[in-house]
This record gives C-alpha cells, sequence and structure tokens, in this order.
C-alpha cells in the first residue's frame, strides 16, 4: 500500500479513530468530487454487480442535512475511483 493512500480517512470511520486509514487486506475505492471527495470506501466482499451500480452513502455534510445521501459510481468499469453523482433524501 503506498504512503498516499495509508493517510486517506475510510468513509465510516470516526474523526477521533486513531487509525481512520485503510487497513492491510481490504479492497478500496477512492470517493471523487462531492460531500465525500477524497475518502476511502471499502468494498471489501461487495459483488460484482454491486460494484458497478455504485452507493448512495449516509452523509449529514451534503445537500439534504442529516439523512440524505451521496450518490457515487465507478468512473469506468474496472476503475478504482467514483465519481459523485449528486445528493438524493
Amino acid at each position: 500500500m503506498d504512503e498516499l493512500m495509508r493517510q486517506r480517512r475510510v468513509y465510516g470511520t470516526d474523526h477521533d479513530d486513531p487509525h481512520p486509514g485503510p487497513r492491510p487486506g481490504h479492497d478500496y475505492r477512492e470517493l471523487v468530487g462531492g460531500p465525500l471527495d477524497g475518502l476511502l470506501l471499502d468494498v471489501t466482499g461487495w459483488s460484482d454487480e454491486a460494484l458497478r451500480e455504485g452507493a448512495g452513502l449516509v452523509t449529514e455534510i451534503g445537500a439534504y442535512g442529516p439523512g440524505g445521501r451521496a450518490e457515487y459510481g465507478p468512473r469506468s468499469p474496472d476503475g478504482h475511483q467514483w465519481d459523485w453523482r449528486g445528493d438524493v433524501r
């Protein structure tokens, strides 16, 4: 795992977590754009279908505040970057 990846925070980790970065043996996607820009999403164990579809991730900092979701999906079929598609309720 390169140094840049070790410094990144994983979506869903607590802000006071002493080890908020990626863990060995896990598979991650980089979130690009939107309210979760720069975070890593742990997709370890996700099905191929789920990886193609993307995800709606709960966030309080999106357009809809608490309870809202930020939609992210793959930039390319085999890419490790997921682009923001917009915020939803």
